[in-house]
């Protein structure tokens, strides 16, 4: 493991996540609430409703086999799984993976998997997936290229691969913490240029980019809306993507929320295609 992703790694240390998680959406005989988990395992901007979006547009035939790179608690890789989707998950963070697969063998039979590795060195033979996804992933990861040439490597001829991250629109300085970084030793946040340019390195091709800066600001209203409610009220605000983030999600959120509304960030979908 390099020590860029020892840094990644250690951000994402913390609480028993999968105690976390429980404690909040599990019942008395520990049965998962599915709409409360649905809150809390899908943590990026948007939420499900996000990862919904990004399948639509993927428009995968049932069967078909998906990576996703960095899954982290699973949530993405069930929903697609549900899909009638054949889903590997992948991710840096070893918690991560145990959580997912203790949360999935808690639900329905799902055709869902989940290991331990990096997005720069995919243990899996070539043409080993029919389709790839990746969300809210590359702002940990500084070399580019080499992530696409992983992704184009284990990628059939003709296969699909779909980013949701988030993305600078500007060169205003980053405020810290953010929700994926302390600092900038891990923050690889980056333009979509640069994502399209290292996706035409490992020769992919782009076929929609989709910005959802709105969606995004949205998103943050409906939370902030939801929190003032639970205040009036005086009770705990609904679980809710915070809930795993550990100490300081509050600033986390406060700060990714500022740049999504000054313009300064964006969640952009970038979907690229592998020649046949």
């Amino acid at each position: 493991m390099s020590e860029i992703e020892k840094g990644v790694a250690a951000h994402y240390g913390g609480p028993d996540l999968l105690s976390v998680i429980l404690g909040a959406a599990a019942g008395p005989d520990g049965t998962l609430r599915p709409e409360i988990l649905e809150r809390i395992d899908e943590f990026h901007i948007g939420g499900s409703a996000a990862t919904e979006r990004l399948l639509d547009r993927m428009d995968l035939a049932q069967g078909a086999r998906l990576l996703d790179i960095g899954s982290g608690v699973g949530g993405p890789a069930r929903r697609a799984a549900r899909r009638r989707l054949e889903v590997t998950g992948i991710d840096l963070t070893e918690r991560f993976v145990a959580a997912a697969t203790d949360l999935t063998s808690r639900l329905p039979a799902l055709r869902v998997q989940f290991r331990q590795g990096s997005a720069l060195a995919l243990p899996f033979p070539d043409a080993s997936f029919d389709a790839a996804m990746m969300i809210h992933v590359g702002i940990n990861i500084a070399d580019k290229p080499r992530l696409m040439a992983e992704v184009a490597r284990v990628l059939r001829p003709g296969g699909v691969f779909a980013v949701y991250d988030p993305m600078r629109l500007d060169d205003a300085a980053a405020v810290y913490p953010l929700p994926w970084a302390d600092g900038p030793g891990t923050d690889f946040l980056d333009t979509a240029e640069a994502y399209r340019r290292a996706a035409e390195g490992a020769g992919l091709e782009l076929t929609a980019e989709i910005p959802r800066a709105e969606e995004a600001k949205a998103f943050f209203a409906m939370m902030r809306e939801k929190a003032a409610e639970a205040q009036a009220a005086g009770v705990p605000p609904p679980p809710g993507i915070g809930l795993v983030m550990g100490a300081g999600a509050s600033q986390k959120l406060a700060n990714i929320a500022a740049a999504a509304m000054q313009g300064h960030v964006a969640p952009i979908e970038l979907h690229f295609r592998k020649p046949s």
